[in-house]
C-alpha cells in the first residue's frame, strides 16, 4: 500500500489538508490523535506516566495534564526524554496496528500518516514512500497559533524553535502543499496530489 508521510510546522494547516485527502478516500493515521488517545483517562501511557512523574502529571479526570507537561519538558530536557521514552513506543505500536487494519480492509487507495515531527524524528522519512509538507511562512504560523490557541508570540516562537526549520522540512519534501494563501486554494492542490498518489498506488507513472 502506498504510504505518504504528511508533516508541517505548528499552525501550517496539516489537519485541514489531511481532512481534504480523507474526503477523497485516503486512509489517515494521525499520530497526534494517537498521542491524545494514550494519554486520555485510562490510556495506555497513564500508569507509566504516573510512575515516572507522579500523580501530579494528571488532571482531575485522569488524563495527562498537557499544559503542565508541556511546561515541564520545555524547561527540562531530561523530562522530555522520559516522556518520549514512554509515549513514542506506544504511538508506534498503535500506528502499526492501525496500518495493518487499514491494509487488511483494502478499502483505501493509499495511506497518509500525519506526523507533526516527521523530519525531527529521523526515522519516519524512511518508513514512507513519499513525504508531503504543508508549508506556510513563519509569520503565518505565529499568527494562526496565537489566534487558535491564545498563546503569546513568545510561546509560539518557543515551540517553533524546537521544531525543524521551514527549509529543513522543504528539503525533505517530495510534494508540497502551499497553505499561505486563501483556504480555497488548498482543494486544487490536494486534488492534483490525490491523482498522483492514486496513479502511483496503481503502479502507473506519475503524470
Amino acid at each position: 500500500m502506498l504510504q505518504i508521510g504528511l508533516t508541517g510546522g505548528i499552525g501550517s494547516g496539516k489537519t485541514r489538508v489531511a481532512d481534504l485527502f480523507a474526503a477523497r478516500g485516503a486512509a489517515l493515521i494521525d499520530t497526534d490523535l494517537l498521542a491524545h488517545e494514550i494519554t486520555a483517562p485510562g490510556g495506555l501511557a497513564i500508569a507509566e506516566l504516573v510512575a515516572a512523574f507522579g500523580p501530579g502529571c494528571l488532571r482531575a479526570d485522569g488524563a495527562m495534564d498537557r499544559e503542565a507537561m508541556r511546561a515541564l519538558v520545555f524547561a527540562d530536557p531530561a523530562a522530555k526524554a522520559r516522556l518520549e521514552a514512554i509515549t513514542h513506543p506506544l504511538i508506534r505500536q498503535l500506528t502499526e496496528t492501525r496500518a495493518a487494519e487499514i491494509r487488511a480492509a483494502g478499502r483505501h487507495p493509499y495511506l497518509i500518516y500525519v506526523v507533526p515531527l516527521l523530519v525531527e524524528s529521523g526515522t519516519w522519512a524512511r518508513r514512507v514512500d513519499r513525504v508531503l509538507v504543508v508549508d506556510c511562512s513563519e509569520a503565518t504560523q505565529v499568527a494562526r497559533v496565537m489566534a487558535r490557541n491564545g498563546f503569546t508570540r513568545a510561546q509560539v516562537e518557543a515551540i517553533m524553535a524546537r521544531q525543524a526549520r521551514r527549509a529543513e522540512r522543504l528539503a525533505c519534501a517530495d510534494d508540497v502543499v502551499d497553505n499561505d494563501g486563501p483556504a480555497e486554494a488548498l482543494a486544487p492542490q490536494v486534488e492534483r496530489l490525490d491523482r498522483l498518489y492514486r496513479g502511483l498506488a496503481a503502479g502507473r507513472a506519475p503524470v
